[in-house]
């Protein structure tokens, strides 16, 4: 049996660490439950993936897909490793650092890192941060023997984004930092050209490791493309822990053709115009009564507090999906994620919420 966590989130009743908002999204309902963007896939990523399909009689080949993610990164090719999405990359991290002493996750965020520890036999610290500081990370909670610490940035599911700065406050010689990107394309700054906040470019630091995911504005999930970029020896290790022929011949076109720098202009695009929808999605719930949106949202969804812990089911019964809160670690069946989506249906889902908060 995988060791229980300890720290300060130990508690007598585990959040459900393998549910995901799949499944809430069953048929019939508008999902919101799911951060994946609903759009149809460009020629330039559709033609590279379907024409790799003609050459499946190949075992996969990821040296020119590894060369255009390095080169997007401005790294060398072996500070990258592809991996059959990000969820794969938390099982090598933590299948290959078995000797690490103490792993800590900072939450709440994506439960698959936790998971993937536990799973491999690690005995977790949990680091919880607080509503009331809008899930805002202060560096020095982290305790300083974490020779392992697992973060999201912007993190998922409150949507915060953290400064660079302080998340690379973390690194130090002797730890692993962990820094899950998942969500990096969907956020824009004003002004800025690259991705607010990332460290997908830092060679600097200690122990990083950043782990990046194809999967949320192109709409991949299906196909399961992801990397981790760090130092060329830890990679390594996680890269002997990984099987062979981990990523598809369709992956590796898919992640060759987002790397380009036409696809990164059209991710850019695409952040700017979820901010848009994401500013009109908050505008609306910060004018429901009984609602407060947590922190400044960042990423493709917004976390909100609600007055009733019962909400969820009932926006089920009006044929709505959102993602629980309550399998996260920090949160409770009162805490509810939604995907920014366009603003007719944000305006629809509002309606419905406003009706199921008067009633």
């Amino acid at each position: 049996m995988p060791a229980a966590p300890t720290g300060s989130a130990a508690a007598l009743d585990e959040p459900d660490l393998g549910h995901h908002g799949d499944a809430e999204a069953t048929p019939g309902l508008v999902d919101l439950a799911v951060n994946v963007r609903r759009a149809p896939m460009p020629d330039w990523l559709a033609d590279p993936i379907t024409a790799a399909l003609g050459d499946l009689a190949a075992y996969p080949d990821p040296a020119p897909a590894r060369a255009a993610v390095a080169h997007r990164h401005g790294r060398p090719p072996e500070e990258v490793l592809l991996t059959a999405g990000a969820a794969e990359g938390f099982v090598l991290i933590a299948r290959a650092l078995s000797g690490v002493r103490r792993p800590v996750v900072v939450h709440p965020q994506f439960t698959e890192p936790e998971a993937a520890l536990r799973a491999a036999g690690h005995r977790v610290d949990r680091v919880l941060l607080h509503p009331a500081d809008g899930f805002r990370l202060d560096p020095a909670r982290v305790p300083g023997d974490a020779d392992l610490v697992m973060i999201g940035n912007p993190t998922n599911p409150t949507s915060v984004l953290h400064p660079a700065d302080t998340i690379a406050a973390l690194a130090r010689p002797g730890r692993v930092l962990v820094v899950d990107e998942a969500f990096a394309d969907t956020t824009a700054a004003p002004g800025a050209d690259g991705e607010p906040e990332s460290l997908a470019a830092r060679r600097d630091l200690p122990g990083l490791v950043v782990v990046r995911s194809l999967t949320k504005t192109w709409g991949l999930a299906g196909l399961r493309i992801g990397y981790l970029l760090g130092e060329a020896a830890l990679l390594a290790r996680f890269a002997a822990a990984q099987p062979l022929w981990a990523v598809s011949t369709p992956a590796l076109a898919a992640a060759t053709a987002c790397a380009a720098p036409a696809a990164v202009a059209a991710e850019r695009a695409i952040a700017a115009e979820l901010a848009a929808d994401r500013d009109h999605l908050v505008a609306r719930l910060s004018g429901l009564p009984g609602v407060r949106v947590a922190g400044r949202p960042a990423a493709a969804f917004v976390l909100i507090h609600v007055a009733a812990a019962d909400v969820r089911e009932r926006l089920r019964a009006h044929g709505w999906a959102v993602r629980r809160g309550d399998t996260f670690p920090g949160l409770g069946p009162d805490w509810l994620r939604i995907a920014v989506r366009d603003r007719g249906t944000t305006d629809a889902f509002i309606e419905t919420l406003a009706r199921i908060l008067e009633a």
